[in-house]
């Protein structure tokens, strides 16, 4: 069986439901994912899930923890957290200076992994899902170094990048009837009995 690794970026995809509507999908089993997009031939070995935790609102902050609790109850499945940057914005019309927050980490995290695991030789295709065009370079150094590796890429819904779509092996949009069919539960249990109940906001 060909071994695969997915690599998931938690914002990317995020937004690209967000875009969509597709609020009720975002209590997403990751890992059933991945599988749901395996050909007959491969096997997923492993899921790696990029993100960085928000700080506030407190709702937002509670369904975020309350979705990674869930993750964290998955096999073969891990996390990689980033940080956020607060970076300074001038209003063109006021001159009012506000804090923005931008995640960072994501990509750079996101190539490291991918690099390192296809020199020790842990997967045969990695499947990276995202539409940041900055991850084009460690698509390409994948693709040089390890001519027998495959790298593809799916796009999350309302994304897309023509430089990873020319660059990898292959590449296709996340559609919606494999996410739907990747929903947890509305109830998860954890590994100590605890249950974890999805989000009202997200129904």
């Amino acid at each position: 069986m060909e071994r695969v690794i997915t690599y998931i970026d938690g914002f990317n995809l995020y937004f690209g439901l967000k875009d969509k509507g597709w609020k009720r999908y975002y209590w997403l089993d990751l890992q059933k994912l991945g599988d749901k997009i395996l050909k007959s031939d491969q096997t997923l070995v492993l899921t790696k899930y990029f993100t960085s935790r928000v700080s506030s609102p407190t709702g937002k902050v509670k369904r975020q923890g309350t979705f990674i609790e869930a993750l964290e109850t998955l096999d073969k499945f891990e996390i990689f957290y980033g940080k956020y940057q607060a970076n300074p914005y001038i209003c063109s019309k006021c001159k009012q200076i506000t804090q923005i927050q931008n995640e960072k980490m994501t990509d750079v995290n996101i190539a490291v992994e991918m690099l390192s695991d296809a020199y020790q030789n842990k997967f045969d295709t990695a499947i990276l899902i995202s539409a940041d065009s900055d991850l084009k370079a460690p698509i390409q150094k994948v693709l040089d170094l390890f001519p027998d590796k495959r790298t593809l890429v799916a796009f999350p819904p309302s994304r897309f990048s023509f430089e990873l779509s020319k660059i990898a092996s292959a590449s296709f949009t996340l559609g919606r009837k494999k996410i739907s069919e990747s929903v947890f539960n509305n109830e998860v249990i954890k590994r100590d009995g605890f249950k974890l109940i999805k989000p009202a906001e997200w129904k």
